[in-house]
């Protein structure tokens, strides 16, 4: 069982930068799970904006977040980022990291095993 653990959010003005961290522990092999950054705002599903394979060289973003957002690990601190610049309201939103076992596209919730319990970032225009 992997556990997981996001700091990093708070408020922050349009225009500014958040690095959110995941604290990942237990589980057999915690390097060689994928990861993902989900975020959920008000009133809408939750929706993957960013991952990362687990050697690191693939990543996907949304288009949403594609030039702002980096997502980027260091397995030796079984540690995930995600580095927010030129953030914006609709960015407003609580944001979970999730792990996978599975190799597949990583592109939906039903990819992710686990999740941390999310973290807000509120974004003021």
């Amino acid at each position: 069982q992997v556990q997981l653990v996001e700091s990093g959010g708070g408020l922050v003005q349009a225009g500014g930068s958040l690095r959110l961290s995941c604290s990942a522990s237990g589980g057999t092999s915690r390097s060689y799970y994928n990861m993902g950054w989900f975020h959920q705002a008000p009133g809408k599903e939750r929706e993957l904006i960013a991952s990362i394979r687990w050697i690191a060289v693939t990543t996907y973003y949304a288009d949403s977040v594609k030039g702002r957002f980096t997502i980027s690990r260091d397995n030796g601190k079984n540690t995930l980022y995600l580095q927010m610049n030129s953030l914006k309201s609709e960015d407003t939103a609580v944001y979970y990291c999730a792990a996978s076992s599975r190799s597949g596209s990583l592109r939906s919730e039903v990819d992710y095993d686990y999740w941390g319990q999310g973290t807000q970032v509120t974004v003021s225009s």
